[in-house]
C-alpha cells in the first residue's frame, strides 16, 4: 500500500506478507507481518501512517488473520512510540547474533 500526495508524489508505504514461522509473541501461525512502514519525515503528524496500518489490518483481516506482528530495531525509539501509540503490543526484546566460522579444506 502507498500513500499519495495531492500532487501525485509518493509519501510513505506500508508492506506486509505472511510469515509462515513462529513470531515471538503471536499466538497464530501463520501472520500477517508488516514488513516496512514509512512515511516521509515531512508529512508525518496528518495520519497517513494510521491510514496505512488500517489499510493493512483490512487487508490481513479479509484474509482471515487475527494478528497483525511488527518489529523495530531497538535503536528507533520513534518507531517503538509509534507502534505502541498505534495498539501495538511489545512482546520482547532481541540482539541478533552472527559468528563467522571457517570451513576446513582438506
Amino acid at each position: 500500500m502507498v500513500a499519495v500526495q495531492t500532487n501525485g508524489s509518493l509519501c510513505g508505504f506500508a508492506e506486509v506478507s505472511i510469515r509462515r514461522d513462529h513470531v515471538d509473541g503471536a499466538s497464530s501461525v501463520p501472520i500477517a507481518y508488516l514488513e516496512g512502514w514509512y512515511v516521509d519525515p515531512g508529512v508525518r503528524g496528518r495520519g497517513i501512517g494510521r491510514e496505512l496500518l488500517a489499510a493493512a489490518e483490512q487487508r490481513a483481516a479479509a484474509r482471515s488473520f487475527t494478528e497483525l506482528a511488527s518489529d523495530a530495531e531497538l535503536a528507533n525509539q520513534e518507531s517503538i512510540r509509534t507502534h505502541l501509540a498505534c495498539g501495538f503490543i511489545e512482546t520482547c526484546r532481541a540482539v541478533h547474533f552472527i559468528k563467522k566460522i571457517k570451513i576446513n579444506s582438506r
